[in-house]
């Protein structure tokens, strides 16, 4: 299904960049990440996660955003991305910012985790994501209704 955005730019024709820019993000962050501590990893299969011992969480300053124009562009224009989002999901690794972070905001992202092993790729998954959050916001996205019912207190 093609998207439009209110710019006149097409969903489909951003997500190769996405893609491309998540799976990169994804890759850092694998490697500069360290694991669940123990009740971290109780935690994470709680919520669904099949493979908790390979998630991998990364403190920042900020999430990270993309350097290319267009693809920063639609990501702040459809509340994908902000400089006021305390986590980010791609893969297995989860990054978040060290003053926001709490266990609810872990579980929330690690149930992201969860879809994006159902979904069985980063490739897979981004395009049902970003068309949720196009077409219903991101804050009634289903994917992210799901996340929001799984947080632990």
């Amino acid at each position: 299904m093609r998207e439009n955005s209110s710019h006149g730019g097409d969903l489909a024709d951003i997500l190769p960049k996405a893609g491309q820019w998540a799976n990169e993000v994804a890759e850092k962050g694998m490697l500069a990440g360290r694991g669940l501590t123990p009740s971290e990893l109780v935690d994470a299969s709680h919520v669904g996660v099949e493979a908790p011992e390979r998630v991998r969480l990364v403190l920042v300053d900020a999430v990270p955003m993309p350097t290319d124009p267009v693809l920063r562009d639609v990501a702040v224009r459809t509340g994908l991305l902000s400089s006021r989002l305390s986590g980010l999901t791609l893969g297995y690794a989860i990054f978040i910012v060290p003053t926001a972070f709490t266990r609810r905001l872990l579980t929330h992202e690690c149930r992201h985790v969860y879809q994006y092993e159902r979904a069985g790729s980063i490739d897979r998954f981004l395009p049902e994501y970003l068309h949720q959050i196009t077409t219903y916001g991101y804050s009634s996205a289903p994917l992210e209704l799901d996340a929001s019912m799984h947080e632990l207190p």
